[in-house]
């Protein structure tokens, strides 16, 4: 069976660092996102996002999309099936809303992880770290889209898995513990079998 992790949460609790580290150890297809926004000091077109403009971003065929501070962003159909092609565990981030769209067009694949951080500062930290300035990340912090984050939507209460992000050891041990309880299982390889 196919699952899809979406990691949810407000800017600054780690959602980048916790999809790496599943993409990384767990070997689950990382799902790009389209995007209108430019890119990052490091980030490549096709590797971290699918960076469009607002014509070509027209073009796809969206599970879910969203405006958020003036960009557009959306996880599209064919995206989904190109990592699912690489292995039946995909991931992605997305805001609470994205996750709702996910949870109610695909219940069955859909797991989502609600990340959340016990001290603003670290959150705050994290933002600075990406080189973000001051005022982005006050406009962002402040945006309607990164309040609603900060708790998690009564539509997800029953469905995701909250977690604190503030102890990287912790959250290693939780994720592993969660994966185990959804029946995550690591996928055989011919390589695996002959060693």
């Amino acid at each position: 069976m196919k699952h899809v992790v979406v990691i949810s949460g407000a800017p600054g609790t780690g959602k980048t660092t916790v999809r790496n580290y599943l993409t990384d150890q767990y070997k689950m297809a990382k799902i790009l996102t389209h995007t209108t926004r430019p890119k990052r000091l490091g980030e490549e077109d096709g590797r971290d996002y699918y960076f469009e403009s607002e014509e070509s971003f027209a073009q796809n065929h969206y599970l879910e999309f969203v405006d958020y501070d003036d960009k557009k962003y959306g996880s599209s159909v064919e995206g989904l099936h190109r990592a699912w092609e690489q292995n039946d565990w995909a991931v992605i981030v997305l805001d609470s809303q994205g996750a709702c769209s996910y949870l109610e067009q695909m219940p069955a694949e859909t797991l989502v992880l609600y990340l959340k951080t016990a001290d603003q500062q670290k959150q705050l930290q994290r933002l600075e770290s990406r080189g973000d300035s001051a005022a982005l990340i006050k406009k962002r912090l402040a945006s309607q889209e990164a309040q609603r984050d900060l708790k998690l939507p009564q539509a997800l209460e029953q469905q995701a898995h909250s977690m604190v992000n503030d102890d990287w050891e912790q959250t290693k041990h939780f994720l592993a513990a969660w994966l185990t309880q959804v029946g995550w299982q690591p996928e055989t390889t011919e390589e695996s079998v002959g060693e």
